[in-house]
């Protein structure tokens, strides 16, 4: 996930996820096996948003307080 950094899709300030479509191309150009990314980039996906989201204080629903 180190290496597709540049592929955040953001949007008001909130992180929506990673382009998966340039992170499956990655992994296969870097020889990943296709069915293991394909399995795991989700799930990452889904723990690294949630925490990017909280660090920059948008939470879950994408929105901080006033």
């Amino acid at each position: 996930m180190l290496r597709i950094g540049g592929q955040l899709r953001v949007s008001d300030g909130r992180v929506l996820g990673y382009d998966l479509g340039a992170a499956l191309a990655l992994g296969s150009a870097l020889g990943v096996c296709r069915v293991a990314a394909a399995e795991l980039l989700p799930a990452i996906e889904r723990v690294v948003v949630t925490k990017m989201n909280e660090q920059a204080g948008t939470g879950d629903e994408g929105r901080s307080d006033p």
